[in-house]
């Protein structure tokens, strides 16, 4: 059974490294650390990668139109929902957080409206991965900024639960073992 991870992201070097394109952040650490070439995908708008029997992408519609790609490759791939994961930032959660669900509603994210939408179902994973929020900086722009180098490198650690969380999804792993594994794990951290 087809299997699809998503990072939401912004296109664009302008946007590479900024708080909204941690979904992407987590697909190239996947690839960088499986060494899977990139893909440009005319087709599906995207930048894909093929592992196994799964099909990891980085939408290129920009993130409020997320849902139209996600869409296409769903639809043609004939993938369940249930075997879809969506990986975004949360300004709700600390900084560097995992939460896992399986369904939802956007919470205010402007991609998670867009597959919402385009799918017509909230029936899909989504592992979301905190940024914290910024109290003196309007909401647009600070997603928008800059991960600092010091978070940068608190990432790079994260990141290695995300790779392992996805080898999990990939493997046919229960999303409810998934979520029990890794939604304590960062729980123990807060401690």
């Amino acid at each position: 059974m087809k299997k699809l991870i998503v990072g939401l992201g912004n296109p664009g070097k302008k946007y590479a490294n900024s708080k909204h394109n941690i979904g992407f952040i987590a697909i190239d650490k996947f690839a960088q650390i499986y060494k899977l070439k990139a893909k440009n995908s005319v087709k599906f708008n995207s930048e894909i990668f093929e592992f196994d029997d799964c099909v990891l992408a980085k939408p290129k519609t920009f993130m409020n139109n997320s849902g139209y790609a996600i869409l296409k490759m769903v639809e043609y791939f004939n993938i369940d929902l249930e075997d879809v994961l969506i990986i975004y930032d949360d300004v709700a959660l600390p900084f560097s957080k995992l939460r896992l669900r399986y369904k939802g509603g956007s919470g205010g994210h402007n991609g998670i409206k867009s597959i919402l939408t385009h799918l017509g179902s909230e029936n899909f994973n989504r592992l979301r991965i905190g940024i914290d929020k910024s109290d003196n900086k309007e909401m647009k722009d600070y997603v928008l900024s800059d991960f600092s180098k010091t978070e940068m490198k608190i990432l790079d650690d994260v990141m290695i639960d995300v790779v392992n969380l996805m080898t999990d999804f990939i493997n046919g792993v229960r999303f409810e073992e998934i979520m029990n594994k890794y939604n304590n794990s960062s729980e123990k951290d807060a401690i």
